[in-house]
């Protein structure tokens, strides 16, 4: 298949094998690409949709508010792109144990469609080079069940590694961690950091409710005792869902 698209993709130090000097990872970068409800509506619309652009954002709301409900009710959701089936985290032991919230985690897992996986194979990749060092977020531990996998436990600490993201300085207003919800409100990290590094953060997630969210860093820190005359904001390229 020829190439139409390609991705572009910084590398960056891999924090899983830091014992290996030379090992990187690809961070695609998705700056300013994510689509919400909104911008595919307008897509529509121009694509001459006989509806109105707010009718076909209703439609989509409605279609998102049915996905949820028939995933609460054990339902898989399959559409031309992904398939979204139910799924339990956690190990159960003996054959009569029970459902334990601090054992198990709900979730979802999504797998592509052959639809979506033959129109990836339109896509190539231009590679950037290796992104300078500057502040950023490699990776994110969630400290209750090991996971690098996007997922965040409530109540439970997160552990966020990289380079430049300590929060300083302390007490500052506006400052902290912040987890984004798709809609832009931001709740912050209340609980006190229990680590406050420059390349780790360990954070306690909030009490969000399910749902996908953006993990940033507002800081004034630079280096050593230095900070800077504005806030830097540090987002996570990675989505952190919570079930």
């Amino acid at each position: 298949m020829a190439l139409s698209y390609f991705w572009k993709v910084w590398l960056r130090p891999n924090l899983l094998t830091q014992e290996v000097g030379n090992d990187y990872i690809a961070e695609v970068s998705t700056i300013g690409n994510t689509l919400h409800n909104e911008q595919i509506a307008q897509r529509i619309v121009q694509g001459r949709s006989e509806l109105r652009l707010e009718t076909i954002v209703s439609i989509l709301a409605q279609r998102d508010e049915i996905v949820r409900e028939a995933l609460q009710q054990g339902s898989s959701v399959q559409d031309g792109n992904a398939r979204i089936s139910p799924r339990i985290l956690g190990n159960w032991i003996g054959s009569e144990a029970r459902y334990a919230p601090d054992a198990h985690k709900i979730t979802c897992n999504m797998t592509p469609t052959a639809e979506l996986r033959t129109a990836l194979g339109a896509v190539g990749v231009e590679v950037l080079g290796v992104r300078e060092s500057g502040a950023y977020i490699g990776l994110v531990t969630d400290a209750a069940t090991g996971k690098t996998d996007g997922t965040a436990t409530p109540n439970e600490d997160i552990i966020i590694e990289g380079d430049k993201i300590k929060v300083a300085p302390d007490g500052e207003t506006g400052l902290g961690v912040f987890f984004v919800a798709a809609g832009g409100t931001e709740t912050p990290v209340a609980h006190r950091l229990t680590e406050n590094n420059p390349k780790k953060v360990i954070a306690r997630v909030p009490a969000l409710t399910a749902g996908t969210y953006t993990l940033v860093i507002k800081t004034r820190f630079t280096s050593g005792n230095n900070t800077l005359k504005d806030v830097r904001t540090i987002t996570y390229s990675q989505s952190l869902t919570v079930a």
